[in-house]
């Protein structure tokens, strides 16, 4: 192939890695479309009836996506598991067909032991949702004790396929899931690269538009962070090369995002502040300049353009003179070497797309291997050795995780899940036979879906809004898809096959999306068993409509965890771990025993992310509460702040038990020790209103030292940079005060 089909198809292949990190929804729709694929080309030459195949493709598709294992070792035995679960699950489903009331008391323990499993791990969610789901497919088909042979080869098939689509046919590993992953982060980190870039020609009416691209990008990038940290301990060799990996994955992240700051400081009269690039909406800061223009504008936008060819360059594609020279020349500006004539602002951008070579350089190093060193000039060289030093100090060790008092009985999220399930089906069972004696099992089913990854009662509120929404656009599309297919059996499936595929992909990206293919399939197989009718879908509606209303009814009802206090809970956690980060970073850079700081800053950077994601129904659309939202948004906003300098602060510190320019300052510890006293301040207050405690002001962090470090940072001395990340925490952390209600301790004079 050509040099230029291999770029397109490189071009290509980035595109798709970045949209979809590890590909993982791409395989995943994959798989369980050849799973069902097999399950028909093998029952389809055994003659069996259409109700069969439809039990043997949704059983195939079950047996598919509920093993959720990393481990191929361990998703084996859970596959060889579940064979007999659903054996069972059948057989009963089957044999109480005409028990309605042993049937539906059944149906409802089967609820209940389906997510209380969940507390056992992935095996045990897979295993019930294993028995839940196949139950589910034997009223589906309305299975009967004389069709249980049929339904048990079925069944095995299905189990069989699957396996073989896990397996063989798109085989997985975590080895390879991770190399796909670190191409998705290498893609997304171009695609911020490029976006930074376009923030030089940005007109004042624009940079509003490439503002929020930045943001987009850095959220991506930090996304895909999380997803490889995520792996790391199942795809890499040792716990040596995961902390090696992690180490590099944080340096890149945290040098592209301190270069959007320094091209939006460029850009503007002032230096940025952080929230800019975190806060949807946050207003440019002001005022803003033209476009930049001249020589140095010019060398800058290369040099950008330099940077990103040289993170999407392929493996085995590094050498020459060529990239070895633009290395070179952007390694070269970490130590102000032909910095181009501008203004410091515009000098300190160079310094960070050097900075920012530097971590591309030390990524590849580390997932790639020794690079060729023949063309290094004395920065890059210094460059590599800085980088060698610091990998032999990553030993992997970890501090061990700090035991947590687990709640018990009631308390504890399966059992109270469980709990609330069980009351809701029943509900659910009442009202659904009240609506169709022979489909009120679709009301218990959106019943138990609304409960899945929720903790809260406003996201099954959210979540159950999003299911009616799909249901009633899939009623939609359905009609019409039945309409076109008629009885053609092995087009319907086709089709089938399509829908499935779609629904898989989307499943992360949208539940709305989900849910609307979901239908649109369930309308087609309606087709195929010929039990379809435009008054089945709306019954489809009905149930969907009743089932929701259940769900969010048990959950305020029974247990209720209400979103508040969920989102206080998580609030909590993350200020404590922000807290920690912070302490054990100027701990160790005041000169402090080395700890394992980016272990906790992932601790960090999870509990944001559980945060995050509890907020989505004060953050959503529908919320009739406004200010709610905002102020949602901007706490949030302002703790990923936080989060950014806990995480350079925790990059810097673990670089000095092996970097010979840096040394510790004692100073730094009375300067962070502030800081985490507000922090604490304010998680004892969001965790019990009547802490009398104040958050602390007084002089800025940076007068701690001497005058004009922070003013003039010379990038030269590592304190300046750590006084900036100290400042500009302390600014963040003060600023969470406000919207929490914490009282602030007025200045003395």
């Amino acid at each position: 192939m050509s040099t230029a089909g291999r770029s397109v198809r490189a071009k290509v292949w980035d595109r798709v890695a970045a949209s979809d990190p590890g590909l993982l929804r791409l395989t995943a729709g994959l798989r369980t479309v050849c799973a069902i694929s097999l399950a028909l080309v093998v029952l389809g030459p055994l003659r069996v009836d259409v109700t069969h195949l439809v039990a043997g493709a949704m059983a195939a598709m079950v047996a598919t996506f509920a093993i959720r294992e990393k481990q191929p070792a361990r998703q084996a035995v859970t596959l060889a598991l579940g064979l007999p679960v659903a054996l069972a699950s059948v057989s009963l489903g089957a044999l109480l067909n005409t028990r309605v009331v042993a049937g539906d008391l059944f149906f409802v323990a089967l609820i209940f032991c389906a997510v209380y499993g969940r507390r056992f791990g992935d095996r045990g969610t897979a295993l019930g949702l294993i028995g839940f789901q196949v139950y589910f497919i034997s009223l589906f088909v309305r299975a009967t004790a004389g069709g249980l042979p049929g339904l048990y080869g079925a069944i095995a098939v299905a189990f069989a396929c699957s396996g073989t689509a896990r397996f063989v046919l798109v085989r997985q590993t975590p080895a390879g899931i991770l190399d796909r992953l670190r191409r998705a982060f290498r893609a997304r980190l171009a695609q911020l690269v490029a976006a930074q870039t376009e923030l030089l020609d940005a007109g004042p009416e624009e940079v509003e538009k490439v503002l929020d691209d930045v943001r987009t990008g850095t959220a991506r990038l930090h996304e895909a962070a999380l997803m490889i940290q995520g792996r790391l301990e199942d795809g890499t060799s040792d716990e040596a090369m995961a902390g090696l990996v992690q180490r590099r994955i944080a340096d890149a992240e945290i040098a592209a995002e301190r270069l959007g700051l320094l091209l939006l400081t460029a850009r503007a009269a002032r230096r940025a502040d952080t929230l800019t690039l975190h806060l949807p909406g946050a207003p440019v800061p002001s005022p803003v300049r033209e476009p930049m223009r001249g020589e140095a504008t010019d060398a800058l936008r290369r040099d950008l353009r330099a940077l990103r060819m040289l993170v999407l360059r392929p493996v085995g594609e590094d050498t020459g003179t060529g990239p070895a020279q633009v290395r070179n020349r952007l390694l070269g500006y970490r130590d102000g070497e032909n910095l181009p004539p501008a203004s410091p602002a515009v000098q300190d951008v160079s310094r960070g797309i050097g900075e920012a070579a530097r971590a591309v350089l030390g990524l590849r190093t580390a997932l790639e291997g020794p690079q060729d060193e023949s063309d290094d000039s004395p920065a890059a060289a210094r460059s590599r050795e800085e980088l060698d030093a610091e990998d032999a100090a990553i030993t992997g060790g970890a501090d061990g995780q700090r035991g947590e008092e687990q709640p018990t009985g009631l308390r504890r999220p399966t059992t109270r899940a469980a709990v609330q399930v069980s009351v809701g089906s029943a509900l659910a069972i009442v009202g659904g036979e009240l609506l169709s004696s022979q489909r009120w099992y679709w009301a218990v089913l959106t019943c138990w879906i609304v409960f899945i990854n929720t903790a809260s009662t406003g996201e099954i509120l959210v979540k159950g809004y999003r299911r009616v929404l799909g249901t009633v656009l899939g009623v939609v599309a359905g009609l019409g898809l039945a309409g076109l297919v008629g009885h053609h059996t092995w087009t319907a499936f086709g089709l089938v096959l399509l829908l499935i595929f779609a629904m898989f992909y989307t499943a992360p990206l949208s539940y709305t999306l989900m849910s609307f293919f979901v239908t649109a399939m369930l309308g087609l197989l309606y087709t195929l068993l010929h039990t379809y009718s435009t008054a089945v879908l709306v019954l489809r509606v009905e149930e969907t409509v009743l089932g929701a209303a259940c769900g969010v009814l048990a959950a305020a009802v029974v247990l209720p965890v209400h979103t508040d206090r969920r989102t206080n809970e998580l609030l909590v956690t993350t200020l404590d771990h922000l807290a920690d980060v912070t302490r054990a970073a100027v701990d160790q850079l005041s000169g402090g025993a080395p700890t394992d700081l980016l272990e906790k800053a992932r601790d960090l950077d999870q509990a944001l992310a559980d945060l995050r994601a509890s907020t989505q129904p004060l953050t959503h659309p529908i919320t009739p509460l406004r200010s709610r939202r905002a102020t949602a948004r901007y706490v949030v906003a302002l703790l990923e702040t936080c989060a950014y300098h806990g995480r350079s602060l925790a990059a810097t510190a673990e670089l000095l038990p092996s970097h010979p320019t840096i040394a510790a300052d004692p100073r730094l510890r009375g300067a962070g020790r502030r800081i985490v006293h507000n922090i604490e301040t304010i998680a004892a207050h969001v965790a019990d209103r009547r802490t009398p405690s104040e958050v602390e002001t007084g002089r800025s962090i940076a007068a701690l030292l001497e005058p004009g470090s922070y003013r003039t940072p010379r990038y030269g001395r590592v304190t300046d940079r750590v006084l900036r990340h100290l400042q500009r925490l302390d600014e963040a952390v003060t600023g969470l005060a406000r919207p929490l209600d914490v009282p602030v301790q007025r200045p003395k004079n």
